[in-house]
């Protein structure tokens, strides 16, 4: 259900991953794709979440 791509960013002292998650719309039926930028502690939690 999820593709799931993760990409590493470096800026300065702070690791930042970037997490895209494909999630269905519940009104439309259609897929949509979902970015966040956020610590790599944080990115299981970010794709298992619904």
């Amino acid at each position: 259900m999820a593709k799931k791509s993760v990409a590493s960013l470096q800026t300065g002292s702070k690791r930042l991953t970037k997490a895209i998650k494909m999630v269905k719309s519940p009104k439309t039926g259609a897929y949509m794709f979902v970015e966040s930028v956020m610590a790599p502690e944080l990115v299981n939690d970010f794709l298992n979440k619904k």
